[in-house]
């Protein structure tokens, strides 16, 4: 299995959080959103260069920041 940030990942492919890099705020923050650790989420798109990442977690679509999305670690299959 390969680690890698969200903004390194392929579109349209799934993958676990397995980490999030940063402090108790943006973890807070993350939680929020539905984004921790063990949980699957879709990368479903990315933008032009460093534009925003668009993720799926459960039934939600949501879209991260590029400075947000790299702190998010996720393991896939590819």
């Amino acid at each position: 299995m390969k680690k890698l940030s969200l903004v390194q990942m392929k579109e349209n492919k799934k993958g676990k959080v397995v980490e999030i890099q940063g402090g108790l705020r943006l973890r807070n923050r993350f939680l929020s959103m539905g984004i921790y650790e063990g949980r699957e989420i879709t990368r479903l798109s990315h933008f032009v260069l460093r534009g925003p990442v668009a993720i799926k977690v459960g039934r939600s679509v949501l879209a991260l920041g590029y400075g947000m999305a790299s702190k998010v670690i996720v393991e896939n299959n590819d």
